[in-house]
């Protein structure tokens, strides 16, 4: 044993960083902290959890700071002069929320994340044909739907918004089902000819709040939401496995269906009809909030401590 080396204790600092942000497993740092006490410290001076959650997810960048609900962690009194100073407990608290976040963002439980529709561009035929029936699984051609309005030019664009069941949530997979349509011995789809997808949060409380909509949208969707996340424009499909999971902030999600390409034999017109939409992922609350600041643009990570930490031993400082 005498013979071993702690190579934090040999390399530069910089290098030792370098070499532990190669870790991509949030266990795997975990089991770094449970080395030592010097290499905990090391992996909260450092903020490596921080790191590896925004290599997880870029959208955590506009993060101003991060707050423990738990009353008694969060004001734990600090001794004027003594090593437990207001940095480094700022330090060890980024470390206790970003390692929680790390753990619930890889080990989540697929569902729908869809609370509710909010509203669509234009609706054909309301409220027989509104947003509302997306939600509802389609069996049969004949089962509900929604379509907007004919079009003459089919390259003019739909947007589909809903918000999800909370304000911070882990989306990996969109689905999409248009809908088919059997008219005189033929099946016609109406369908869009590529698909993307925002996601973000209202400017303002007065925005959107818990207010409903309804089924089309009182102002452009530009003046009324700020997207965090654009997806790349796919080629139309019915099922969207995102790149890389993406972590929603806000709760609100944009489904933008570009180009048209089948117009209905009665009038002419081209249409855009969908028959179900569903997000897959995890909503995080109630482990974790956010308090958007207007006039930043950045929110507050809130942590309810109350659940299970990821870090695997408790930290004191002495």
């Amino acid at each position: 044993m005498e013979a071993c080396r702690d190579f934090l204790n040999w390399l530069d600092p910089d290098i030792s960083v370098q070499i532990l942000m190669y870790l991509e497993d949030p266990s795997d740092l975990v089991h770094v902290s449970s080395v030592s006490r010097s290499w905990r410290d090391f992996v909260i001076a450092n903020g490596l959890f921080k790191h590896l959650c925004l290599r997880m997810f870029p959208q955590l960048s506009r993060v101003a700071c991060v707050m423990e609900l738990n009353k008694s962690r969060a004001k734990k009194p600090v001794e004027v002069g003594s090593s437990y100073s207001m940095e480094w407990e700022s330090l060890a608290r980024d470390h206790r929320v970003y390692a929680t976040l790390a753990q619930v963002c890889t080990s989540f439980l697929v569902e729908d994340c869809i609370s509710e529709a909010i509203s669509a561009s234009s609706t054909d035929h309301y409220p027989l044909e509104s947003i509302h029936n997306t939600l509802l699984p389609a069996y049969t051609w004949r089962d509900p739907y929604w379509s907007s309005k004919g079009q003459s030019d089919p390259a003019v664009p739909e947007t589909l918004i809903y918000k999800l069941k909370s304000e911070l949530c882990v989306i990996s997979e969109i689905n999409i089902c248009p809908f088919q349509e059997l008219f005189l011995s033929s099946l016609y789809i109406y369908s869009a000819n590529s698909v993307r997808f925002r996601m973000g949060h209202p400017k303002g409380p007065n925005d959107f709040g818990s207010r409903h909509l309804g089924d089309s949208l009182p102002c452009n969707a530009e003046d009324t939401f700020i997207w965090t996340y654009t997806s790349p424009e796919f080629p139309m499909a019915q099922n969207f496995r995102l790149p890389e999971p993406v972590l929603c902030i806000g709760g609100i999600l944009q489904i933008e269906l570009l180009g048209r390409v089948q117009r209905h034999e009665l009038d002419g017109l081209f249409y855009i009809c969908m028959s179900y939409v569903q997000v897959v992922g995890c909503s995080l609350s109630p482990t974790f909030c956010v308090e958007i600041l207007e006039t930043s643009g950045t929110f507050v990570l809130k942590n309810d401590m109350q659940g299970k930490f990821y870090t695997p031993t408790k930290f004191t400082q002495g």
